[in-house]
């Protein structure tokens, strides 16, 4: 007798009991586990039982069949502890417990449930008019369930409430189309090098006509349903981002935040809310986070079940998979404007005035070290790549990511990103260690996207060091918040400094803090911009020279107030008027 779990990457896991000494598992009908995948063969693998022991035997299939991680060449045994791997699915095989009884004999007593397993509130059976939940939101088997979390059995009773049932029933019948197109054109095993990309999407949009004709034939596919719309989501799920797409190429949405494949949230100019489009299943969102990894040498899966990549058009990309992920595969996308943003643009949005904009730029040509602070979402990115459009043509920049991000003007400009271990644990290249590089690069000026880490005492060291004018972001609330955060940072380099070492090498390398916020309206804006002006004692000392003076809301919710110059005028005016560089003094009248 078998029990055997089947969990699919990303997606679902199932419990399934077996009589007999042989249990046979592939893609086509008729295999005791059936596998709809195109990494899967016709008959892949089998397993048998024979003098108590669990044998594995691959059936010369395509992709092979593998046990904890190494594919298997010749029959092998394995134990309950063991993972076999056959294309995007693990299993586990052992003998079923009496304590657990196997699936089966549930569905024989009418779904009801062995006595003292009492069945949560939450998980009651649907009424008989309500529409069946999605196929990859399906109920836990009882005995999945027994072992499940309360917090993760009532999640996934919320997200099958929440699902609108045309939505549904749409996404079924996608992922049905989905499924079959798989079939039809075995998808996976097109080389795609040797295709081309628009040969593949031809290719893959005539199998899925073909198999929309076949369906409207059978009256498979309802009268309400738009088949273009049909044709192309199916078509961007099988070769696309599914759903993401239509959200990319509207310009007017900033953040893409795919909690599930149930739930998808898109920041609209400013606002949050949640969109109508849904994924097919799990498996899809799944599909679509490989697709953005891939091809920048990145990869997701148990071992390694978060990831920052980035998209081709530099819009910057976080994904996160179970088992860390409870409700599925989650992706958030920070999109980036196709058009780049200048100071214009921004004071149009008024994210800071005109003043403030002419003093950043002499900030810059002076080769002031600049700190952008703020919060989540708040537009650092942003600000840093409007900012850097002041470096002037002729100095060799050279910027430092973890996933490439900026956008700069300049000719003269090397880029450089991180990248993440291999599958062996090995061969990763941190942030710290390209800001250790890059002071080898002969830079005129160093960028560091975001300061997260140890490498924020490498930045302050090249700071110290002949390499003014640099610039880094990091997250803080507020300008001495940034201050205490550069400490935390240089800590986590390991060298045991006394904290006033570490404040004199932050007041002496960091000369400008300019503070972004986003408010609750959704607009962002230069809400501080304030100079490192020196040490008292063990304190290190700021000056603000303009803020945003918030003044309540208007009547539509939007913040009201004004941008307030302090009066007071920064030191390094004073250098650049002793040497008779032209400065505009009068932006720093007090309004």
């Amino acid at each position: 007798m078998f029990l055997i779990t089947v969990a699919e990457k990303g997606g679902d896991t199932q419990q399934l009991s077996f009589e007999g000494e042989e249990v046979t598992i592939g893609r086509l009908a008729g295999n005791d586990i059936v596998l709809q995948k195109g990494n899967v063969s016709k008959h892949h693998t089998r397993i048998v039982l024979k003098d108590g022991k669990y044998i594995v035997v691959d059936l010369k299939s395509t992709n092979g069949t593998f046990i904890n991680g190494k594919r298997i060449a010749a029959p092998q045994v394995v134990r309950p502890t063991d993972k076999i791997y056959i294309g995007d699915y693990i299993l586990n095989v052992e003998e079923p417990s009496d304590e657990a009884p196997p699936e089966e004999e549930y569905e024989e007593e009418g779904g009801e449930e062995a006595e003292g397993d009492e069945q949560p509130e939450d998980e009651a059976p649907p009424e008989e008019d309500e529409e069946p939940p999605p196929e990859e939101e399906e109920e836990p088997a009882p005995a999945q369930r027994k072992n499940m979390p309360a917090s993760l059995q009532a999640a996934l009773a919320k997200n099958r409430k929440r699902v609108d049932p045309r939505v549904e029933a749409y996404a079924n019948l996608q992922k049905d189309i989905h499924d079959r197109l798989i079939e039809y054109l075995d998808l996976r095993r097109l080389d795609m090098d040797r295709l081309g990309d628009e040969e593949l999407w031809r290719r893959t949009e005539k199998a899925i006509k073909d198999i929309l004709d076949q369906m409207e034939g059978d009256g498979e596919i309802p009268e309400d349903v738009d088949r273009e719309m049909l044709l192309t989501d199916v078509l961007n799920e099988a070769l696309g981002l599914g759903p993401l797409e239509a959200f990319l190429a509207d310009d007017d949405i900033s953040e893409i935040m795919v909690n599930h494949a149930n739930q998808i949230y898109i920041e609209k100019k400013g606002k949050i809310t949640l969109s109508e489009k849904i994924f097919s299943s799990n498996q899809a969102v799944l599909s679509v986070i490989e697709r953005i990894v891939a091809p920048i040498g990145r990869r997701i899966d148990e071992s390694s079940p978060l990831v920052d990549a980035r998209l081709k058009d530099g819009s910057r990309v976080n994904a996160i998979i179970p088992p860390l992920a409870l409700k599925g595969p989650c992706i958030t996308i920070r999109k980036f404007k196709r058009d780049k943003l200048e100071v214009e643009d921004l004071i149009k949005f008024k994210t800071f005035t005109p003043q403030m904009g002419e003093f950043m730029e002499m900030c810059v040509k002076a080769h002031k070290n600049t700190v952008i602070s703020g919060g989540t979402g708040s537009g650092k990115t942003t600000l840093l790549n409007v900012i850097s459009s002041f470096i002037p043509e002729d100095e060799r920049i050279v910027t430092v990511e973890d996933a490439a991000e900026l956008q700069l003007h300049q000719e003269h400009w090397v880029q450089l990103e991180s990248r993440p271990p291999n599958l062996e644990g090995k061969g990763a290249i941190t942030i710290r260690d390209l800001v250790k590089n890059c002071l080898r690069m002969r830079p005129d000026r160093i960028v560091v996207g975001e300061c997260r880490s140890g490498e924020a005492l490498d930045m302050l060291q090249a700071m110290n060091t002949g390499h003014d004018g640099s610039l880094t972001t990091l997250h803080a609330n507020t300008p001495r918040d940034a201050l205490a955060r550069l400490e935390t940072l240089v800590l986590m380099a390991g060298m045991d400094l006394p904290v006033k070492a570490i404040r004199e090498q932050i007041a002496s390398a960091v000369h400008m803090i300019i503070q972004q916020t986003r408010f609750n309206d959704g607009a962002r804006k230069v809400s501080y911009i304030t100079e490192v002006s020196g040490m008292e004692v063990d304190i290190i000392t700021l000056q603000d020279i303009f803020y945003f003076k918030q003044e309540g809301f208007t009547e539509e919710g939007k913040v009201r107030g004004k941008f307030v110059a302090t009066g007071f005028v920064p030191r390094f005016y004073d250098e650049l008027q002793r040497r008779g560089v032209p400065v505009n003094m009068g932006i720093f009248r007090e309004e």
